[in-house]
């Protein structure tokens, strides 16, 4: 009795925090996953051998096991005899999905180990149900985006609207993390907090952010990538007007842009984690790249579409 499943890793390149409250976003796989592996075993465990940003998985610990009794519910499988192992290249820090990935690489491996032949519709609903365990109410886009990979545009609605987007080919990005451990539904409530303290700065927000989805659909649609980037830096400053930035996060996003590249913004809950800069072309991409580990920053080189 063995099982094998992957979830893709993440990025956010439009509006994080406004998809909650129905505003469309723009989220795309990267090159790296997270692979679940079941076996027999006499009792459930689960041993997680994934990298980390220090402290992570600490931190997630019991968000974790929250997480697997829902997918285990939602599968609708009896587990008490197998053990779980988490590996592959996406490292476990906040912004990129790796909850989400873990989520769907589980589902994905019980469905395997199990000969339950769960379609991906399947597959993301129950890594949707795993994700309540870290994120209380999430919005769906990181599991949609773990399972189906590629380009997705996404708006939450009662049925979730969904579609494919197409970029003319893979583009170069950096993926600066802070090395912070974030705890996004707290950030979530934060937000929630401040817009319903002051609805009229929050709602003139909201508008922008709406509208930036749909010029950055057309951006992206006809490769217009220096528009594209204009567009994130929009993006991260609206992002810091609700209040959910933090100093390490400007920081690498100014760094990004004084080195070249198109548009920088964080990426995912924010208040730490990981931010994303495009940086089309190998040389740009290793510029800013360096530029961060100068500084003493952990970075991933990898590519959107």
């Amino acid at each position: 009795m063995t099982g094998k499943g992957i979830g893709f890793g993440k990025v956010i390149l439009f509006n994080e925090h406004f998809v909650v409250y129905g505003i469309p976003a723009i989220a795309s796989a990267i090159g790296m996953k997270t692979v679940a592996s079941i076996e027999q075993a006499e009792k459930l465990t689960m041993v997680d051998n994934r990298k980390e940003t220090p402290g992570y998985k600490k931190e997630k610990l019991e968000q974790q096991k929250d997480s697997l009794k829902r997918i285990i519910d939602a599968a609708g499988v009896d587990t008490k005899n197998i053990k779980i192992l988490l590996e592959g290249d996406l490292v476990a820090s906040s912004g990129i999905g790796a909850s989400a990935a873990s989520c769907v690489a589980i589902a994905r491996a019980l469905s395997d180990c199990f000969n339950l032949g769960f379609s991906d519709e399947k597959i993301n609903g129950i890594a949707y149900e795993g994700e309540k365990g870290y994120h209380g109410t999430p919005s769906g886009i990181d599991n949609t985006v773990a399972t189906y990979g590629g380009l997705v545009w996404f708006k939450k609605d009662k049925t979730n609207i969904i579609e494919r987007l197409k970029l003319q080919k893979p583009v170069e990005i950096v993926i600066g993390n802070t090395g912070i451990v974030a705890d996004t539904s707290r950030v979530v409530a934060g937000v929630r907090e401040r817009k319903n303290k002051n609805p009229e700065k929050y709602n003139k927000i909201f508008n922008e952010a709406e509208k930036l989805a749909y010029d950055a659909r057309k951006a992206l649609g006809a490769f217009d990538l220096k528009t594209v980037g204009t567009l994130m830096n929009e993006n991260h400053r609206l992002l810091q007007e609700i209040g959910v930035s933090c100093k390490e996060l400007d920081f690498l996003v100014n760094l990004a842009r004084d080195n070249g590249a198109y548009g920088a913004k964080l990426t995912g809950g924010g208040a730490g984690g990981n931010m994303i800069a495009l940086t089309p072309r190998k040389e740009l991409q290793e510029g800013v790249a360096s530029a961060m580990e100068k500084e003493g920053f952990k970075v991933i080189r990898t590519t959107i579409g």
